[in-house]
């Protein structure tokens, strides 16, 4: 079984295993844990902040970063078709009271002009601006790495209205080496940050959130009071230093995979590709084969490849670690022969 449906499937490395087992714990909720503090002094250094905090997932990780950012009642500004408005389970709205106010994005890339449009102005009607939220690479948008030009106008504006940016960042590791853009750079454009540990970079779970000193201790509470409080939580740090000492620069091994797995399935009569391929993800209608996405997943899955719908006629491949050069290659020839043989 080749398994396309996320990069968040891999398997820890052995390196990853070896650490978990030797590392140095303690009580982090008392603020023990060497190996916590590590990967938390890591990831700040990388972004360009002054501290950061371990969470269990992105989903939490954006979640604390709203509420640490907003009070009940605010609105909240962030593309249509972002991780947080579509895939966190209307989180911001049951656990911050904020509302979210969407802003349809060209391949997740909002226009600055609509984000100062769309910025409340001071009236008894209306809701208050409590932050602006940014999403690079952008899932939905087939893994589009967001310009860094398109953040920086995006940042100036919140700048010029005192609204605080975060940055959903969970894949912006593949954004950084796609571009050859730091880090730091994208960093920069946005007050806080989040990115995942458990996709790309392949460590068994964790998230990320940076920002000032004053943000991290206030999130830290906001953490707790979710139940994200842990305690020798450097049995999974442990496989986090190991991602980001050991796991960013084969990123682009994926990104080639994904375009070597693109290039092949658009020469496939009834297959063709949505949007262009930037990093891990590919995006393909089915409609020409007369199916549904469902219908096409019960085809490969009969085929052993895994992937998942992301539309009625789209199904999205992601290329990950623990997928070669020679699984795309084999994915090709079972979907050219199972098509054929029709």
């Amino acid at each position: 079984m080749i398994d396309l449906r996320s990069d968040t499937v891999t398997k820890p490395t052995q390196a990853m295993r070896k650490a978990a087992f030797e590392a140095e714990v303690g009580d982090d909720v008392y603020g023990e844990d060497p190996t916590v503090h590590l990967l938390e002094e890591m990831a700040a250094k990388l972004l360009g902040k002054e501290a950061a905090l371990f969470v269990t997932s992105g989903t939490q990780g954006n979640q604390v970063a709203v509420l640490t950012h907003c009070h009940p009642g605010d609105e909240v500004l962030l593309e249509a078709n972002s991780h947080l408005f579509l895939y966190e389970g209307a989180s911001m709205s049951a656990l911050a009271g904020v509302q979210p106010r969407t802003i349809h994005g060209n391949r997740g890339a909002m226009d600055p002009e609509e984000v100062r449009a769309a910025i409340r102005p001071e009236d008894i009607h209306f809701p208050e601006t409590g932050l602006i939220c940014i999403e690079n690479t952008h899932n939905k948008a087939g893994g589009a790495v967001v310009p860094l030009e398109n953040m920086q106008a995006i940042y100036e504006v919140a700048r010029e209205r005192q609204i605080p940016v975060h940055l959903d960042g969970a894949r912006l590791f593949n954004a950084s080496v796609a571009s050859g853009i730091s880090l730091e750079h994208y960093a920069a454009q946005a007050d806080t940050v989040q990115f995942c540990l458990s996709k790309g970079l392949g460590a068994p779970m964790g998230s990320i959130i940076s920002g000032s000193y004053e943000f991290i201790n206030k999130a830290r509470k906001w953490r707790k009071r979710l139940g994200g409080g842990l305690r020798q939580v450097g049995m999974v740090a442990a496989p986090g230093l190991v991602a980001l000492s050991e796991m960013v620069d084969r990123l682009a091994e994926d990104h080639e995979h994904a375009r070597q797995l693109a290039e092949g399935l658009d020469q496939i009569g009834g297959l063709s590709l949505e949007g262009q391929v930037e990093t891990n993800i590919v995006l393909v209608n089915v409609a020409g084969l007369g199916k549904s996405a469902d219908e096409f997943l019960t085809d490969l899955k009969s085929i052993d490849v895994l992937a998942v719908p992301f539309g009625p006629e789209t199904v999205r491949f992601v290329t990950n670690y623990d997928v070669s050069a020679k699984d795309i290659e084999s994915v090709l020839k079972r979907v050219k022969q199972l098509f054929s043989d029709r």
